[in-house]
């Protein structure tokens, strides 16, 4: 072999050109990012399951403060209403956004539903507790429902669908207050002006 003589066959302008387009064929398709709209669409679909599950959620917390022992369709109940909440939170949390004052109104939206979740459970342990104590009983009889988070998260999903149904976009609803049970109380991680977990 002489110096210079090139090692095996060469690729033809024919194979070089196959090359380029099986690259682009392999090649990932870039990723459609969803319009404005119907990811606004999709936030305010998911909020009015929300809204939706909280009036019998509510209805679970207050039977649970109601005098007199409790029945065990009570507690099914409440655990039944728990699920539901859970369910939506990791749907919320899930919800892939990419505006920045929706993922504001999701983030918002799921310490809500975190908050209504927690208010479930601690409804079921003062009602059901394996240790009655006076103080627990106390505690029990004033409870009387989600409280102030259940309505802001109707406000929350109210803003926003008056933007879906045409009308002029609007900020979704700022934190207000802390969450109330006829004895204001706060879910754990609770700061000023946002009620429930962080």
């Amino acid at each position: 072999m002489t110096p210079g003589t090139a090692l095996g066959p060469q690729p033809t302008a024919l194979h070089r050109h196959a090359l380029r387009l099986l690259a682009r064929l392999h090649r990932r398709p870039v990723p459609v990012r969803p319009s404005r709209a119907s990811q606004l669409r999709a936030l305010t679909t998911l909020l009015d399951e929300a809204v939706a599950a909280q009036s019998p959620a509510d209805r679970a917390v207050a039977a649970c403060g109601e005098p007199g022992p409790l029945s065990g369709q009570a507690a099914q109940e409440a655990g039944r209403q728990s699920r539901v909440l859970h369910r939506l939170h990791g749907r919320m949390r899930d919800l892939v956004l990419t505006e920045t004052d929706l993922v504001h109104a999701q983030q918002y939206a799921g310490r809500l539903l975190a908050y209504d979740q927690w208010m479930v459970r601690q409804a079921m342990d003062l009602a059901f507790t394996s240790r009655p104590q006076p103080r627990i009983e106390a505690a029990r009889l004033c409870l009387n429902g989600l409280g102030r988070p259940a309505d802001d998260l109707r406000r929350l999903r109210d803003a926003l669908r008056s933007e879906t149904d045409g009308d002029s976009p609007s900020e979704p609803c700022a934190p207000t207050g802390t969450g109330s049970v006829r004895a204001s109380g706060r879910g754990p991680g609770t700061g000023p002006g946002e009620p429930g977990p962080g």
